[in-house]
């Protein structure tokens, strides 16, 4: 009689946490060592930065390897297209939804009512305002590179989604004689997701020291000093998670267990580095592992990281109106729901391929508040802002995060190639086993290693 798979998690020693809780340790940690020795902060923040650089030389090859892959051997452009525009479509439901919830909570709250503009002169300004968000055809110009490897060496993603598919594409055309490059892609795949398994081993020491430079450097003085709008950011983050994310989670029939235990490790990543790429190749790695398709994982997150950035849109929307009720207070200019609400429908055309911009949100805000505001108040309220952005990028990246990696599923599941029963034995003994046997010793390793 066959002997039926133990599909329960084995006990870790206490004194052997997985990768998840040690991060956690680590923003602790971190936090304390912020606030009790800054210097300390400063002096460790080489960590962060050593620990991005790494990510970012994974993206290129893990991308495009994992997108020629999954498109080369799962088919012919219809059902490329078929996924493009669902993505699309849900990308703009779901941002839609961040921008109103965003709106709604900052009328309730009001956390601008009371704050004075008074004239800055900050260099951080000036250099935001000479950048400009690109405008829709910009944007639909920029997707095509003029060269890959130069896209890949800026670690422009969208551009490297592009190609990736319109090589993978003819790849599948030529048939057969392709067969050796999507071998060597599979092999290549599997070589990044190891390489970022040992990266990853020291995020703990990475979040520790990115916490304990922003703690250093910003102090609970500017904390408390916008602590109405920060809160209130977070609150809506929290609510749009709960109402948003949980209403797709139904729908789409996610299993919320396992999706939560897949996500904890990237997001708490992302949450303390303040960057969306630290997370990237953890988070298409457990997208994968939870059972979602190669060829989905590597299209959508990547494009999500463009036109899916629900926490990034939803912090818009606050920020923009948070400006405008200070600019009330200071000389009793007052913006109308109609306005508002116009202002929101800019924000999202604006928004879309915000990832391309450096500074990215700040900019698109600069923007659209020198639109709707009276002259000279939107670098003003940009510059109060700019005080305590880094405290709600934080929460915004990990927004971002979770709400691309919900994207990969509910897209599979659109698609019907869902993995289900990969689902059920994501973080067992169990999906070790099924990863050794399908090849992937990567994800084997990742099990090993704590989820």
């Amino acid at each position: 009689m066959q002997e039926v798979a133990n599909t329960q998690p084995r006990r870790r020693p206490w004194y052997r946490p997985s990768l998840t809780v040690q991060i956690m340790i680590g923003l602790i940690v971190g936090g304390a060592i912020g606030w009790l020795r800054p210097d300390w902060g400063n002096a460790v923040y080489f960590l962060r930065d050593i620990f991005i650089n790494l990510i970012k030389s994974i993206i290129a090859p893990l991308v495009f390897s994992t997108i020629v892959v999954g498109i080369a051997g799962a088919g012919a452009l219809r059902k490329v297209g078929r996924m493009g525009i669902k993505a699309l479509v849900y990308f703009e439901i779901v941002t839609t939804a961040a921008l109103f919830i965003g709106l709604a909570i900052v009328n309730f709250t009001k956390p601008g009512i009371g704050v004075m503009l008074a004239p800055s002169s900050s260099d951080v300004i000036k250099t935001i305002e000479q950048s400009h968000p690109k405008t829709l055809i910009e944007t639909i110009v920029h997707v095509f590179p003029s060269s890959v490897i130069e896209s890949m060496v800026r670690g422009d993603v969208l551009q490297i989604v592009a190609f990736s598919v319109l090589f993978a594409l003819a790849i599948s055309a030529i048939g057969e004689k392709g067969r050796p490059i999507v071998r060597a892609m599979e092999s290549l795949s599997q070589v990044m997701f190891k390489f970022t398994n040992y990266v990853m081993m020291f995020a703990p020491f990475v979040v520790g020291a990115a916490m304990a430079h922003t703690i250093g450097t910003q102090g609970l003085g500017v904390l408390l000093n916008l602590a109405s709008l920060i809160l209130s950011l977070y609150l809506a983050l929290v609510i749009f998670i709960l109402l948003i994310f949980g209403s797709v989670i139904a729908i789409a029939r996610v299993p919320l267990r396992q999706f939560v235990r897949a996500v904890r490790e990237p997001a708490a990543l992302a949450f303390a580095t303040t960057s969306s790429e630290s997370a990237l190749p953890r988070a298409m790695e457990q997208m994968e592992r939870l059972g979602v398709p190669r060829h989905i994982v590597g299209f959508v997150m990547p494009t999500g990281y463009s036109f899916n950035l629900d926490g990034s849109t939803l912090y818009l929307a606050m920020a923009s109106v948070f400006v405008a009720q200070a600019a009330e207070t200071t000389m009793g200019w007052h913006m109308g729901l109609g306005q508002q609400i116009t202002m929101m429908l800019t924000l999202m055309l604006t928004s879309k391929g915000v990832a391309a911009v450096p500074r990215a949100s700040l900019v698109i805000l600069l923007a659209t508040l020198n639109t709707f505001l009276p002259a000279g108040l939107g670098p003003i309220g940009v510059a109060i802002i700019f005080g305590v952005d880094e405290l709600m990028d934080m929460g915004r990246t990990c927004v971002n995060l979770i709400g691309n990696c919900l994207a990969t599923v509910v897209i599979a599941r659109w698609e019907g190639e869902f993995d289900d029963r990969r689902a059920r034995v994501f973080g067992t003994p169990a999906e070790a086993d099924l990863n050794l046997k399908s090849g992937d010793v990567a994800f084997a390793d990742a099990v090993a290693q704590g989820d």
